[in-house]
This record gives C-alpha cells, sequence and structure tokens, in this order.
C-alpha cells in the first residue's frame, strides 16, 4: 500500500512540473492557450497517479477499466472549464487593454489642453502687451508723430479676436456643441467667396491667388462653418506662401464626394510633420511667439474638425514640388452637378 501510494505521488509530481512548464511557456505567448491547458493538466496530474496507484495496487482489471473510464470522462469536462476559463481570461485581457488606451488617450487629451492653454496664454500675453505700450504712449502723447499705432492696434486686436474665436470653434468642435445648420449650397460660391476675402491680404504679401470650379457642385452644409474651414485653409496657404508665389483654390466633384483643393508654394513638409499639422498649436517651430501676421495656431485643427462634422475630411498631401495641397472633402448632394 505505501509502495503504491508513494508511487502516484511520484508520478503526480514529475508529471505536475512537466504540466507546469508547458503552461509556463504558453503563458509567455498566448494567456489563452495557457488558461485551457491548466484544468487539462490538473486532470492529468491526477490521472496519472490514480493510474499508478491502480497498477501498484493490483487492482482487477474490470475495476482498472472503470478508472480509465472516469478519467477519461473527466478530460473532457477540464477542457470545457478550460476553455471557458480562456474565455474569461480573454475578457479580463481586452478590457484591461481597452481601459488602458482610455487613460492613456485621457492623459495625451489633458496634456495637449494644458499645453494649448499655456499657448494661447502666451499668445494673447504678447500682443496684449504690444497694445497697452501704445495705448499708454498716445494716451500721453509720446507717441512719435505720424505713428501708425492706431492701425497697428487695430491689427493685435483682431488677431486677438481671430485667436479667441479659433478657440471658441475648436471648443464647440471638442465637445461635440457645435449644432450644424445645413442647407443645399453650391460650393463655387463658397470658393469665390474665400478667395475674394483672402485677395486683399495676398496682395499685400505680394501673393498671387487664384479659384477655378470645374462646374456647379452642391452639397448639404452649413455655409457659414463650411466657409470658416475653407477660409482658414486659405488664409494658411497665403501666410506660408512667399512673395510672387501663386495660392490656387480649385473646386470638384469626385465620385459622390465635393473636393476642394488648396495649393500653395510654402516649399514642402517633412512627411513625418505632415500627421502634425492639423494639431492644436503645432507650427513647426520651436518658438512659441507668432511673427507677423502668423495666428495660434488653431486655424488647420477648426478646418479639419468642420470638414468631420460634415461627414468629410481635411488632408495634407507634402508635395514634391515647392509647396504643399490641402484638401478639403464634403458628401455632394445627389443633384450636386448641374
Amino acid at each position: 500500500m505505501l509502495n503504491a501510494v508513494l508511487l502516484a505521488a511520484g508520478t503526480a509530481i514529475v508529471v505536475g512540473l512537466l504540466g507546469a512548464l508547458l503552461v509556463r511557456w504558453q503563458a509567455q505567448t498566448s494567456l489563452v492557450r495557457a488558461a485551457v491547458l491548466t484544468p487539462v493538466v490538473v486532470i492529468v496530474i491526477v490521472t496519472a497517479g490514480i493510474v499508478a496507484t491502480a497498477q501498484g495496487m493490483f487492482i482487477s482489471e474490470h475495476d482498472h477499466h472503470v478508472v480509465l473510464a472516469v478519467l477519461a470522462t473527466c478530460l473532457p469536462i477540464a477542457g470545457l472549464f478550460g476553455w471557458f476559463l480562456a474565455s474569461r481570461v480573454q475578457e479580463v485581457v481586452r478590457r484591461s487593454v481597452t481601459e488602458a488606451s482610455e487613460r492613456e488617450r485621457d492623459r495625451e487629451v489633458e496634456a495637449r489642453r494644458r499645453e494649448l492653454v499655456a499657448w494661447m496664454s502666451h499668445d494673447l500675453r504678447t500682443p496684449l502687451a504690444g497694445i497697452r505700450a501704445m495705448a499708454e504712449a498716445l494716451g500721453d502723447g509720446v507717441a512719435p508723430d505720424g505713428s501708425d499705432y492706431p492701425a497697428r492696434i487695430r491689427a493685435e486686436t483682431d488677431r486677438m479676436s481671430d485667436m479667441v474665436g479659433g478657440l471658441l470653434a475648436l471648443s464647440r468642435l471638442q465637445s461635440g456643441s457645435l449644432v450644424l445648420d445645413r442647407a443645399t449650397v453650391d460650393l463655387a460660391d463658397l470658393v469665390s467667396d474665400a478667395v475674394a476675402s483672402a485677395r486683399p491680404v495676398a496682395e499685400r504679401l505680394g501673393v498671387s491667388i487664384e479659384g477655378t470650379s470645374s462646374g456647379s457642385v452642391l452639397a448639404d452644409i452649413d455655409a457659414s462653418e463650411l466657409g470658416r474651414a475653407l477660409s482658414n485653409l486659405v488664409t494658411n496657404a497665403v501666410n506660408h506662401t512667399p512673395q510672387q508665389g501663386v495660392v490656387h483654390v480649385c473646386l470638384r466633384a469626385v465620385a459622390e464626394a465635393a473636393a476642394i483643393s488648396v495649393d500653395d508654394e510654402c516649399g514642402g513638409i517633412d512627411p513625418h510633420q505632415a500627421s502634425r499639422v492639423f494639431e492644436p498649436g503645432w507650427r513647426a517651430t520651436a518658438g512659441r511667439t507668432p511673427g507677423a501676421g502668423v495666428g495660434a495656431g488653431l486655424g488647420l485643427a477648426v478646418a479639419r474638425g468642420i470638414a468631420r462634422a460634415h461627414g468629410g475630411d481635411v488632408e495634407v498631401t507634402p508635395a514634391k514640388g515647392p509647396g504643399c495641397r490641402f484638401l478639403l472633402t464634403v458628401p455632394r448632394s445627389t443633384t450636386s452637378v448641374r
């Protein structure tokens, strides 16, 4: 009897060690397979011990067959239990990965929000300091004769107004509170208005701006919001195109979408940075003080957000030539081409 017990214990220990090594090896590549194997290994250990005990006790052949039948019945049950355990493990792992991803995304959003607030605070302080200095000079009567302080104050005020407007628009987009007042609009008129609005600034900077259309293209849009998005793209192109350069705005129908391309001569962009141009506050420079005519870096983010709210998108192509192409797309109306 003692020999049978020792034989059973030794067999169970050996099989158990081998099973544990197998489960550990599987766990390094797949927790699911390891979970399935665990109860099977346990049953195999018990089986080995019982079989060894039965052999050592010299029980009858009939009883031996009964033991094997019972153990054979237990193995499928162990497999089913292992499969159930594996599904639970997989669910827990999937939930953990999802929660970790959500936490990481929340951390990134919060970090970007803090960075954006810091940048906007800096960008607003700079023109405010200039306005205060020029206003005090005018008030004290010490401004140079014939100075352009009033015009510069108006320009800085307009720039701050644009920053605040862009920040409010971005806030509405990110919070999902933007409500579109849709109507069927000819996008050719939208392109014409955007080009006309940008032409005075383009002429002042020595940039030519052209607008073309392949025909009348209709879309169900909020003309005010999509006009803001297109204006942001055109203004960005004008501000980054050197003197004697050309900005070309083109409208065309593509399959079931309306596509408005804005081509500039900015000198191109690093393909590795192309995905960052739509990040709020990003200006492709480490310097945080914007130059003359440079906004807060919100225009492209707002443009993409508005386009996506319409069911479209804005993408950038880092062209090999002298500039880049920004492509704004929105779904067309079913009767969009006349």
